[in-house]
């Protein structure tokens, strides 16, 4: 099975995303990372985990506005757990600045 890389199909649910992550990703689905997959529209993601007692699957589609995708090499990219964060919440993390500095300790 090949995937396409850039988007998924988002009928699949938790066994379709886990067998995508095994066959087309060579990961193991049950290592207790969390995979991240979105839709063409990049509207809706989905992310199954296993937190080692059984499978769960988050879901989560946008009413406005899309979800600020990495930039992939081969289809995967690491994401930190802040970066999970900001793309959750539909920040644009690739171009954080520090929303205040102080300019003097006195």
């Amino acid at each position: 099975m090949q995937p396409r890389f850039g988007h998924t199909d988002m009928r699949k649910g938790m066994q379709g995303l886990a067998l995508l992550v095994q066959e087309g990703l060579g990961r193991d689905p049950y290592a207790s990372d969390v995979f991240v997959f979105r839709g063409r529209t990049g509207t809706l993601i989905k992310a199954p985990w296993h937190d080692g007692v059984g499978l769960s699957l988050y879901a989560k589609r946008l009413d406005r506005g899309r979800f600020i995708w990495p930039a992939t090499v081969d289809g995967v990219v690491s994401l930190t757990a802040a970066q999970l964060g900001y793309l959750l919440e539909t920040i644009d993390w690739r171009k954080l600045q520090r929303s205040w500095r102080p300019q003097s300790a006195g």
